[in-house]
């Protein structure tokens, strides 16, 4: 296991808390000398996109020493926080987010003392980008409708989305809303998608959030 990774884990084992606490952050204090810069996403398909789109751009954020650390949800951003910035490890920060979860990542970065009154652009100043509406709403105006389908039939999964399309709560909706909805019906899909799609992306057509962030690390 490489170092970037088992910082990782301890950074998510810290955060966590309970008994394993004390333990996970020596490890990550032991092995924050290798970080360069913490990346906190929301979940595993957001790491999986900006760690695919790195490599499109040539780049190993691994050899680099970002380490980009899923929360498990936008509400933990506090305890990350906690951890890896100003009261913690104290390494450079920067970010991805929802539009929806903007606010609790705007609030805690002001708590831990990295801003005051910050807006969309002051978060963008800190390295913290905003998904409108999230990742799948991004690559999908990206791709088109039909491009994400395209993608969906390469992965095998066109008779699903068929099927998926006729179920009653589906049928008005525009197909925007249904592909983003498809991502999300099982355990996976999300971040299979996120990395199918950033391998079809046209490099003119970048999501600028992702496009933005790489740009700050």
């Amino acid at each position: 296991m490489d170092e970037l990774r088992r910082f990782r884990l301890a950074l998510v084992a810290w955060a966590a808390g309970g008994a394993g606490a004390g333990a996970a952050a020596a490890a990550a204090r032991e092995l924050a000398g290798g970080v360069r810069t913490v990346v906190l996403v929301e979940g595993s398909s957001d790491q999986v996109a900006l760690e695919a789109l790195a490599t499109r751009y040539g780049r190993d954020l691994g050899a680099e020493g970002v380490a980009v650390v899923p929360l498990g949800g936008a509400t933990s951003i506090g305890r990350f926080l906690d951890v890896c910035g100003p009261p913690g490890l104290g390494l450079p920060l920067a970010g991805l987010c929802d539009i929806g979860e903007e606010r609790h990542f705007r609030r805690h970065l002001e708590r831990v003392g990295l801003g005051s009154g910050l807006t969309h652009a002051g978060l963008e100043a800190l390295g913290f980008h905003v998904c409108v509406a999230d990742l799948e709403d991004e690559l999908i105006r990206a791709l088109g409708a039909d491009g994400v389908q395209q993608v969906i039939d390469a992965q095998g999964e066109m008779r699903p989305f068929r099927i998926f399309q006729g179920q009653p709560a589906q049928r008005e909706r525009p197909v925007e809303h249904q592909l983003r909805r498809f991502m999300g019906t099982h355990s996976g899909r999300k971040a299979l998608y996120a990395q199918a799609l950033v391998a079809h992306l046209d490099p003119e057509r970048v999501p600028r959030p992702l496009d933005s962030l790489l740009a700050h690390v």
